[in-house]
């Protein structure tokens, strides 16, 4: 299994409809992606306008070619870019251990 975690800025004022439109996008777009297995998302409390993006992928692949390359990931991206201060810093990980 793959994590995503995506580091998302956001224009001040915005968080409670960017809130939502992610709900809506992970509901709506990415739970119909290949290989998604589940997300986590968070705000931060120091900067409540930054947000952890957690995605669990089957591969790094179902991320980075088959949603990023087709129409899923140009639904997602109308749902909630307007709201991107900046473009979000995205890495990926592999599980080592799990307790």
């Amino acid at each position: 299994m793959i994590l995503e975690i995506a580091d998302i800025r956001i224009h001040p004022g915005q968080n409670a409809a960017f809130e939502e439109a992610i709900q809506r996008g992970l509901s709506a777009v990415i739970g119909r992606a290949q290989g998604f297995k589940g997300a986590k998302f968070n705000r931060g409390i120091e900067s409540p306008e930054r947000y952890i993006l957690q995605v669990f992928w089957d591969t790094l692949e179902d991320h980075t070619v088959a949603f990023r390359s087709g129409p899923l990931f140009t639904e997602w991206r109308a749902i909630v870019g307007p709201f991107f201060a900046a473009p979000p810093v995205v890495e990926h990980f592999d599980l080592v251990t799990k307790s």
